[in-house]
C-alpha cells in the first residue's frame, strides 16, 4: 500500500494548470502545493498592506479546476497557500466551493504567526539584534496539526507558515499513524517531501543536463509513492514531459540544503543516509533514511522594512567596456555622490550591461534623485550609451531576518469549517536516538595517467538556490570514481579560485558520499536575503552553472569521450 502524494504548485506563480494535470493524468491521493518561500511572505505582506488579500489567491484559480473531481475520487488537498491569512484563504475555498455547488469540508492551521509577540529577535546566522519592527513573524511548523486536520475528515486544509516537507509529512502521519519515536519513517517523508516540494525541478527542470531530458517543455509535475516505512518512489504521470532519474532527484536533494542533517519540527533527516536507486523508467526509489530527533526550537521567518532601493542599467558596446564603464560611474557619481547611499552595487557583466543598484533609507534619494542623474549623463559620457532603464521612483525592500525560538512557545490551532478542534496532546518521545555516527567512505585514485582540461560541467552537475543571506552550491557526479576525484580536488579554497567573487565569504563544505555529491554553503553572499540582495542574481540560482563552465584539469579516464569531429562536407 503507497500514499500518492502529487505536487502542483512550486512556488507562487507557478504553472496554473497543474492541479488539473496531477488530478486527471492518473490515480492520487492526495494534491499538495507549495506557494510560500522567505520572499512570498513579503509580497503578501505587501499585497495586505494595499488591501488586497494576505492569501495566494492563484491557489483559488487552481482549485476551481479539481474541487469537483477531488472530492469525487476522495483525493484529500494540502496547502500552505493561506500565506499570511489562512482562515481568509479557507473563506474563499468556502464561498467558491458554493459558488460550484459543492460542500467539502475546509480546515485550517494557524498558530505560526508570532507577529506583535515578544521573542528575541536574534538572527540565527549572525548572532545580530533587531531593533526594527517586524513586518511579518512566522513560525515553521511541521505535519502534526496537518495530520489532525485530514483525521477529523477535512477534505481540504489550508495551513499558514509550515515546512515545504510539511505538506507531505502530513498526510504520510495521517495515513500511517507514525508517533513521535518514528523517527526514521518520520524522515523518509521528510526527503519525499523535499523532493517534490518545487514541482518540475524534480523532473528535469532547470536540470543541468538539461538536453538529456525529454520534451522538457511539457515536463510533468512530480509526485511521490510514500510507503508505510518512510520510503518513497518518485515519478510523474505517464505520458507527460520530463525526466525522473536518479539525477534529477540528486538535483533536487542538494538545492536549497545546508549540512547533511536537515533540521525540522518533526524529526532531523540525515540527507547523508539516503539511498537513491531506479525502479524503473521514470521511478526512482528512495529508501535508507535515518532521522533523528527534532531540536527543541522552531525557526521563525521575520521580515521587516528595509528602505528603498533603485536600478539603472546600461548598455556597453565596442572597444574599451572596462574603460566606458568606468567613465560611465565617473559621471553618475558627480552628479549624485556614492557615498550618500547606504549601499551601493555596480555589475559589469560579460555582455556589457552595467547595472547600477542603490539602497537608502531615504526614498526620495533613492528614487527620481538617482535614476534622473544617470539619465542626465547620457550625452556626456562613454561612446554609444545607451540604457535599457527609464527614470523611475525607488521601490521599498524587505529584510528577512531569521530567529529560534522555543517549540514550546508555538502552539498550533486546527479549525475544521470555522469551528477549532482539539489537537492530540504532545507525545512524549520515549527513545531518544543518538546521533547518527557514519564511517567515512573509503575513496580510490583513479587509474591511469594524464589529465585532460575540461568544464568541470561535463563530469558533474550543479544546483545552487538561496536559504536566506545564504547561498547553497549543490555539486554532484555519475559514478564513484568522479566523485573520489570531486570530493579530494573541489575543496573551499579551490572552490573561491574557481569563483573568485566568492573569496571574500565563509564557505563551508558538506560531504554527501551517498549522494556522490558536495554541499557548498556560502555565507552572507546575498547580504539581508533575496528582497534585500542588490546582485544581479539576487537567490543565486545562476551560481551552479558558472561553477560548472570554469575549466578544470581531470584524470583522463574520467573525463567524457570526445565527440568525434565531423567529416568535411
Amino acid at each position: 500500500m503507497v500514499l500518492r502524494v502529487a505536487n502542483c504548485s512550486g512556488f507562487y506563480g507557478d504553472r496554473l494548470s497543474a492541479a488539473r494535470e496531477m488530478v486527471e493524468g492518473g490515480p492520487i491521493d492526495v494534491l499538495t502545493g507549495d506557494w510560500l518561500a522567505e520572499l512570498t511572505m513579503l509580497i503578501l505582506a505587501g499585497n495586505r498592506l494595499k488591501g488586497r488579500p494576505g492569501y495566494a489567491p492563484t491557489f483559488l484559480r487552481q482549485l476551481e479546476d479539481v474541487l469537483g473531481a477531488c472530492l469525487d475520487r476522495g483525493i484529500r488537498i494540502v496547502t500552505n497557500a493561506g500565506g499570511l491569512d489562512p482562515a481568509g484563504c479557507a473563506d474563499a475555498v468556502h464561498d467558491l466551493a458554493a459558488r460550484l455547488g459543492l460542500s467539502p469540508s475546509v480546515a485550517y492551521v494557524t498558530g505560526d504567526d508570532l507577529t506583535g509577540r515578544p521573542f528575541p529577535l536574534v538572527n540565527a546566522d549572525t548572532g545580530e539584534h533587531l531593533t526594527a519592527t517586524p513586518l511579518t513573524a512566522n513560525a515553521y511548523l511541521g505535519g502534526r496539526p496537518i495530520a489532525a486536520a485530514l483525521s477529523a475528515g477535512a477534505d481540504v486544509v489550508v495551513t499558514g507558515r509550515v515546512t515545504d516537507a510539511a505538506l507531505v509529512t502530513g498526510p504520510g502521519i495521517w495515513r500511517y499513524g507514525w508517533g513521535p519515536d518514528d523517527l526514521d519513517p518520520l524522515a523518509g517523508s521528510v526527503v519525499a517531501g523535499h523532493v517534490i516540494e518545487c514541482g518540475c525541478q524534480a523532473t528535469g527542470g532547470n536540470y543541468a543536463f538539461f538536453q538529456d531530458v525529454p520534451d522538457l517543455a511539457h515536463c510533468g509535475f512530480p509526485l511521490a509513492e510514500l510507503r508505510a516505512d518512510g520510503s518513497s518512489v518518485i515519478t510523474k504521470h505517464p505520458g507527460t514531459g520530463g525526466l525522473v532519474s536518479i539525477g534529477t532527484v540528486t538535483a533536487q536533494l542538494v538545492y536549497e540544503l545546508g549540512g547533511p542533517r536537515y533540521l525540522g519540527p518533526d524529526v532531523v533527516a540525515r540527507f547523508d543516509t539516503i539511498t537513491l536507486s531506479d525502479d524503473g523508467p521514470d521511478r526512482v526509489l528512495i529508501s535508507g533514511v535515518r532521522g533523528e530527533p527534532p531540536p527543541d526550537t522552531l525557526k521563525v521567518a521575520v521580515n521587516y522594512l528595509g528602505g528603498y532601493r533603485n536600478t539603472m542599467t546600461l548598455v556597453l558596446t565596442g572597444l574599451d567596456v572596462p574603460a566606458k564603464a568606468r567613465a560611465a560611474e565617473e559621471a553618475i557619481w558627480a552628479r549624485v555622490p556614492r557615498e550618500s547611499f547606504d549601499e551601493v552595487d555596480v555589475t559589469l557583466t560579460d555582455s556589457g550591461l552595467l547595472r547600477v543598484t542603490v539602497m537608502s533609507a531615504d526614498e526620495r534619494r533613492a528614487g527620481r534623485a538617482f535614476s534622473s542623474a544617470v539619465v542626465e549623463t547620457g550625452l556626456a559620457s562613454y561612446p554609444g550609451f545607451y540604457g535599457l532603464s527609464p527614470p523611475g521612483n525607488a521601490s521599498p525592500y524587505g529584510v528577512y531576518w531569521p530567529v529560534l525560538v522555543p517549540a514550546s512557545e508555538v502552539h498550533p490551532r486546527v479549525f475544521l469549517n470555522g469551528e477549532e478542534i482539539p489537537l492530540p496532546a504532545p507525545q512524549r518521545r520515549e527513545n531518544v536516538r543518538p546521533v547518527i555516527t557514519l564511517p567515512p567512505p573509503p575513496r580510490a585514485e583513479p587509474q591511469g595517467s594524464g589529465t585532460t582540461t575540461i568544464p568541470l560541467g561535463r563530469i558533474a552537475g550543479a544546483r545552487s538556490g538561496d536559504k536566506g543571506g545564504n547561498a547553497n552550491l549543490g555539486v554532484w557526479t555519475d559514478t564513484r570514481a568522479r566523485y573520489d576525484w570531486l570530493a579530494a580536488h573541489l575543496t573551499t579554497d579551490a572552490l573561491k579560485r574557481l569563483l573568485p567573487a566568492l573569496a571574500p565569504y565563509r564557505v563551508d563544505r558538506h560531504d554527501l558520499p551517498n549522494l556522490k555529491a558536495l554541499n557548498f554553503v556560502v555565507h552572507g553572499l546575498l547580504g539581508r536575503g533575496v528582497a534585500a540582495s542588490p546582485r544581479m542574481d539576487p537567490q543565486a540560482k545562476a551560481l551552479g552553472e558558472e561553477l560548472r563552465a570554469r575549466p578544470v584539469d581531470v584524470p583522463t579516464p574520467l573525463a567524457p569521450p570526445a565527440t568525434p569531429a565531423a567529416p568535411p562536407p
